[in-house]
């Protein structure tokens, strides 16, 4: 730490600014090396216009058992290019030539948010150390009242109350995003309308590399007019916009199925609204589409550059064979090819997006694909895991082969063909 004194205290006066890292004494004197331990270094930046004054305060840090970095400008104007990125403390006396008061001290926190700032106030000031702590500062020290242990203390303090200020920061925010977060997962994992189907469901949804914040993948399932609908899909990419696409193609969906358009109308008229709401161009969803009617055992397919869903039944894991079709918003969508699979009594469709299909299988670059999935299904099943606990376990199973978090959202809906009810 740096004591100022004799000709070196006048040298930092003329010049307006010093800043010190050495020992200033009479030119014959040897200063003595000094062992401190467990001690806590201190950026100081000690903005005061008075000589003697930052000369005391010099004095005073050198009672404390801190390790002091200090530089001390005479002016707010010199100060500024010491403040931005500052993560210190600020010693600030309000009264400088060129700025005063509590609009200083503002343009000091503003200038430096990480930093810990100390008003030093006059004896007759005192009220203006309690206004500047109100107004954002650490703490106050009243000129004449302080000696070096309370000045060591007050650094200590305000620097331990900025650190808890910074970290009651960060989790409000946190917070803040994770509100955000539910009420977009509200909006992509929806409450499906399946009272009256004969079909029963089991949705599951976790965002990949482990992220809090949900992307593009969608599902959702309808019954309207002796009809359930079913659809998955995902939207190229990651991100708030990817997201926000998702959450409107599902509201469009079930806008269009629950307003009665013709089932072969639907996807035209969801690539139009793809068109129209995508932040960019390039931007285009694959999907899969399932209807079927109440008291038939026929599901009508129609898959758009989405892996295709796979049959459970008796243990048995079937691949559904699917017509290939270009995804959403990549061309003009007039009509869409129909693929018709039979869904027995008992038996139930996985539908998946694309996060499970791209794991590594193993050592990169081989992926799982849909037969490393279909394989990975049957060994589950095979230990006896319940329909209930199938997704969490496949996705288990998927990081465990992937060797880590998977990088892309997963998104699973377990339709279950049952009795009418």
């Amino acid at each position: 730490m740096t004591v100022i004194g004799g000709e070196a205290a006048q040298a930092a006066s003329a010049t307006g600014a010093a800043s010190y890292d050495g020992a200033f004494l009479d030119d014959d004197t040897v200063a003595n090396e000094r062992v401190e331990a467990n001690v806590e270094s201190v950026d100081v930046l000690l903005i005061e216009d008075d000589p003697g004054d930052a000369f005391l305060a010099e004095e005073l840090l050198d009672e404390t058992a801190l390790t002091t970095r200090i530089t001390w400008v005479p002016t707010l104007g010199e100060a500024r290019e010491h403040l931005e990125g500052f993560r210190g403390c600020v010693l600030l006396d309000l009264n400088l030539p060129d700025a005063q008061g509590l609009d200083l001290l503002r343009e000091v926190l503003e200038s430096a948010p990480r930093a810990a700032v100390v008003v030093l106030t006059g004896l007759d000031d005192e009220h203006e150390g309690i206004a500047a702590v109100s107004a954002g500062a650490q703490d106050y020290l009243v000129k004449g009242q302080v000696d070096g242990s309370l000045l060591g203390r007050s650094l200590r303090y305000s620097l331990e109350r900025r650190r808890a200020d910074e970290n009651a920061n960060q989790l409000r925010e946190a917070r803040l995003r994770a509100r955000e977060n539910m009420r977009l997962e509200r909006g992509l994992l929806p409450q499906v309308l399946l009272q009256r189907s004969p079909l029963e469901h089991r949705a599951y949804y976790r965002p990949g590399r482990k992220r809090a914040l949900v992307g593009g993948d969608f599902y959702d399932a309808v019954e309207k007019d002796g009809t359930t609908h079913v659809i998955i899909g995902d939207v190229s990419g990651h991100g708030p916009d990817e997201a926000a696409l998702g959450v409107s193609l599902r509201i469009a969906w079930r806008a269009l199925i629950m307003g009665g358009v013709d089932e072969e109308l639907v996807l035209p008229n969801l690539e139009r609204i793809l068109v129209s709401e995508r932040a960019q161009e390039e931007l285009y969803a694959t999907l899969c589409m399932a209807s079927m009617d109440t008291g038939d055992d026929r599901v009508r397919l129609r898959v758009l550059g989405h892996p295709p869903p796979m049959v459970l039944r008796d243990g048995a894991v079937e691949e559904t064979p699917v017509t290939p079709q270009p995804p959403l918003g990549v061309f003009p969508v007039e009509q869409t090819d129909i693929d018709e699979i039979v869904l027995p009594v008992g038996s139930t469709m996985l539908f998946y997006t694309d996060g499970l299909v791209d794991a590594y299988d193993g050592a990169p670059p081989a992926r799982l694909e849909v037969a490393g999935l279909r394989r990975m299904v049957t060994g589950v099943l095979a230990q006896d895991a319940s329909l209930a606990r199938l997704p969490e376990r496949l996705v288990d199973e998927a990081e465990s082969s992937n060797g880590g978090p998977l990088q892309d959202d997963v998104a699973m809906l377990l339709i279950t063909h049952g009795e009418p009810g």
